[in-house]
């Protein structure tokens, strides 16, 4: 199944709610995913939401590690730089593998200019290698550094990462899904889907840490909150 990018969508006045492109998607599963293959997923979903693995993730108020990893260029990206303007926007992600990971990207790449405007930095963060970083920016024409966190050094400081069930494991190989080469190690760990906005001082303003990766932030209520915040 070929995920199809916000830029081959039909033209639009404006970015479609992320909400809608999610439905899309979902509908697409419902039709093409075996129900047996459906079931599992939604079990190892329901099983992580039980777990409270978004309870675990670092809470407003607190303040964040500071932290340095490549980007998809290679290039060092350090959190107390991206914050020197004002405030930075950091989206945890599990791959490129990931359809909604993919439309989240898309949907957080459009409002890029609007970020801008408000001094406000944008990366997003994932186990994934460098070349897969490249490779995923490279083909949705990104607008921010994807940066790449071996061995989920940064996403483990903030509370968000779990491992892939066995039973998981098993259907992501059936799926074509090579965790272990798209992360370089075979530890089957993954963040769950997060958003936070940082201050100039690392503290926490804004926190969606979700067990369940079909359900992100609106990107239009990123840039609400944002507008919000004293410039």
């Amino acid at each position: 199944m070929k995920w199809r990018s916000l830029e081959e969508s039909a033209p639009q006045v404006e970015a479609r709610p992320l909400r809608e492109t999610y439905a899309e998607r979902k509908e697409l599963i419902a039709k093409y995913v075996p129900a047996e293959i459906q079931a599992i997923h939604t079990r190892a979903v329901a099983e992580l939401i039980q777990s409270g693995a978004s309870d675990r993730a670092l809470q407003v108020g607190t303040r964040s590690p500071a932290f340095e990893l490549p980007d998809h260029n290679g290039a060092l990206a350090r959190s107390s730089d991206l914050l020197a303007h004002n405030h930075l926007v950091i989206c945890f992600f599990r791959g490129r593998w990931c359809p909604f990971c993919v439309g989240q990207m898309e949907a957080m790449s459009a409002i890029v200019p609007r970020l801008r405007e408000l001094r406000t930095s944008m990366v997003a963060i994932s186990p994934q290698t460098i070349q897969q970083s490249y490779f995923m920016a490279d083909q949705h024409k990104l607008r921010f550094p994807l940066l790449s966190d071996a061995g989920n050094k940064v996403a483990r400081q903030f509370g968000l990462v779990y491992r892939v069930s066995e039973y998981q494991q098993e259907i992501y190989g059936r799926a074509f899904v090579n965790l272990p080469f798209a992360s370089g190690d075979d530890s089957w760990e993954l963040p769950i889907a997060a958003t936070y906005i940082l201050g100039r001082e690392h503290e926490v303003f804004y926190r969606s840490a979700n067990a369940d990766y079909t359900e992100r932030p609106e990107p239009t209520d990123i840039i609400q909150f944002l507008a919000r915040l004293p410039q």
